[in-house]
């Protein structure tokens, strides 16, 4: 009688037990939830982004995209914040002292944002990040595993860009039915490969000079803008260069009328300018005596803007800016800013993939035996 009196008690106290710590189960350990887009939540995703960032040594910085959920827990002092949110790329480099609040988002390459995931401890004042992880994919991470060989982001502003974008203005000037010459009016972006030289891969637009083809066969300092009658060209090429062989730079151009898509264009520093200091004549480019006037290059398909969207495997956002409040907690927030992403053909395409030697230029068996 004793044994099952006994029995009787130990199994009511394990059912007790099992009730009470399977509520505290179904509560989620990391805390309660709380609104995606309250200014604490978003000071937290701000202080995770440049945390990540820090870490950074090649490519681009990321930025916040939206907050996916968050919840929030006491340790002492402190508040704990996990949060599970999005970002993309930013068109400010990794290692730059620009914070990347002030940056936009890269309109080229990926159109999906990356998860991520962060667990920062907050004060009144105070955000310290202690984890933050971003989901990569497929894509390599630079500060892991270098991609030698693999195209390379490259400041629009380099001093590196002056011979390339030169031979591709030259190029387009040989070529072109305009009977004015051309000169840079702003650069989009672009990316340094190196194989057996240097592959450059560029995105820029120009405008009309002063200077007509009958009165000059190349551009000098007194050929500014036509800002009178204005005409744009933008265009890709892609430039090899190996300046120790003392070879004159091979370009390939795809230019079609009109400016390049407000999107990419980044305006060029002050005095900056590809007509200085230039190390090549460029005999490639010069027009043949049996073919003085070359036929136009095939024009590359007009880039269009694709409407804005949000990626609906990670946060299924809505249409409307405001249908994100029709969720108890707001979640997912606002997009920190609009993505409007571009695609296009021709050299414009993502800068990773790879692109075909041009005839008497660079390959990559040039490699073997380099």
């Amino acid at each position: 009688m004793m044994r099952s009196r006994l029995g009787l008690c130990v199994l009511g106290l394990l059912c007790l037990h099992s009730s009470v710590f399977g509520q505290d189960a179904a509560q989620d350990p990391t805390g309660v939830l709380i609104f995606c887009d309250d200014p604490s939540v978003e000071r937290a995703a701000h202080s995770a982004v440049s945390k990540f960032n820090e870490g950074m040594s090649t490519g681009h910085n990321l930025a916040l995209f939206q907050i996916l959920s968050a919840r929030k827990s006491e340790n002492g002092a402190d508040s704990v914040y996990s949060l599970r949110f999005t970002s993309r790329k930013s068109d400010c480099l990794a290692g730059s002292n620009k914070p990347w609040t002030d940056c936009d988002y890269l309109p080229h390459g990926r159109k999906e944002p990356f998860t991520c995931n962060a667990t920062v401890y907050m004060t009144e004042t105070e955000a310290d990040t202690r984890q933050v992880d971003c989901r990569f994919e497929n894509v390599i991470i630079p500060e892991r595993a270098s991609c030698l060989g693999c195209p390379q982001d490259i400041d629009e502003n380099s001093e590196d860009l002056k011979v390339p974008i030169s031979a591709s203005i030259s190029k387009y000037n040989t070529i072109s039915n305009s009977t004015h010459l051309f000169s840079l009016n702003r650069v989009g972006y672009a990316t340094r490969q190196v194989l057996a030289g240097f592959r450059f891969k560029l995105s820029f637009d120009m405008k009309k000079t002063v200077c007509a083809k009958a009165e000059h066969n190349d551009l000098s300092e007194l050929c500014g803008h036509d800002e009178e009658n204005l005409e744009f060209a933008n265009c890709n090429s892609t430039v090899d260069l190996a300046p120790w062989r003392l070879e004159a730079p091979l370009a390939e151009v795809q230019c079609e009328a009109g400016s390049m898509p407000p999107t990419v264009l980044k305006r060029r520093p002050p005095g900056w300018s590809p007509l200085r200091n230039l190390e090549y004549n460029n005999p490639a480019i010069t027009p043949s005596p049996s073919n003085p006037t070359a036929p136009p290059p095939p024009k590359a398909a007009k880039a269009k803007e694709e409407s804005s969207e949000e990626d609906t495997k990670a946060s299924k956002p809505s249409a409307s800016p405001d249908a994100a409040n029709n969720n108890p907690f707001h979640c997912p927030s606002k997009p920190w800013k609009p993505f409007n992403p571009i695609s296009s053909a021709g050299p414009m395409k993502d800068p990773t993939e790879a692109t075909p030697a041009v005839d008497g230029g660079f390959k990559d068996t040039d490699l073997i035996g380099a």
